[in-house]
């Protein structure tokens, strides 16, 4: 499977901004996720983020803290998602990238974690409660395993840590838009157009900005102001829990749909704007 660096390079290549959704696994069960992969893969994503449920996901607002919670009540583990993963991801185009918390990950150990998810597939990993001082041994040892370990920028760094973080970052620096969890925002605030330069005048890695695109307009905007990728979560989650699996499937086809059009065409009128991650 192509690497995430490599996956942007051809992006850059044509031109393009990435679209990176996200759904947390397990939610409403695995055999539904593994549906939802391949209908984002089909339908305009370059990569797909992949949740890993968790107890105390503090970086996560309330609708991807409830999927998680429905997940985790449903019995569904991380080697189950590996499972599931390992079967699933290689008729996927796009890179797989898991997103976890660090405990889990420190409970099996750093070695043993990585060679198992890259034995499924998996291409990239967030960690959001990795501290940059301490990400090192994890971001060379999954180098070794083909894993590139992506940090996160937040509104509140400083031109320092920004720095810090762009250069030790693999894969893509993924910029947090909102100060705060995930969760519903209005609007994508000005300071991501700023951040998005003060990336670009310390690293050339491509930029994914997060946690604040709730649909096509904020897409488009996010794009315009020379994001390299957009990332949308709770639409996502939101969409896919919402009804019968069938019902939720079909709703998040039609917003991937969107946001690919989004980012690749002129808007030519404004949607309106709901849940965002």
């Amino acid at each position: 499977m192509t690497s995430i660096s490599d996956s942007f390079q051809t992006l850059r290549d044509r031109q393009q901004c990435a679209l990176i959704p996200f759904i947390t696994a397990g939610d409403p069960d695995l055999e539904t996720t593994a549906q939802a992969l391949r209908i984002l893969d089909r339908n305009g994503a370059d990569f797909i983020e992949l949740g890993v449920p968790y107890s105390d996901p503090l970086a996560d607002g309330p609708v991807i803290q409830a999927a998680a919670t429905r997940a985790l009540q449903k019995g569904t583990k991380l080697e189950q998602v590996l499972e599931m993963l390992q079967v699933v991801s290689p008729n996927l185009k796009a890179p797989i990238i898991l997103f976890t918390y660090y405990n889990p990950i420190l409970h099996r150990g750093i070695k043993p974690f990585l060679k198992k998810i890259a034995a499924a597939g998996v291409r990239g990993l967030v960690v959001p409660d990795l501290p940059l001082e301490e990400a090192e041994e994890l971001i060379q040892t999954a180098a070794s395993f083909g894993i590139e370990v992506i940090l996160l920028v937040a509104p509140t760094s400083s031109k320092d840590r920004i720095e810090a973080i762009a250069h030790q970052s693999q894969g893509f620096i993924y910029l947090v838009s909102v100060t705060g969890v995930t969760g519903v925002r209005a609007q994508i605030q000005d300071r991501v157009k700023d951040l998005i330069t003060d990336l670009r005048n310390v690293t050339d890695k491509p930029i994914g900005v997060g946690f604040g695109i709730s649909g096509p307009e904020q897409a488009h905007q996010v794009k315009e102001w020379g994001a390299d990728a957009v990332i949308v979560g709770s639409a996502f989650v939101k969409r896919l829990a919402e009804g019968s699996p069938t019902e939720g499937l079909q709703a998040v086809e039609q917003l991937c749909r969107e946001l690919k059009t989004a980012i690749t065409e002129s808007l030519r009128e404004s949607p309106s704007l709901q849940e965002v991650r």
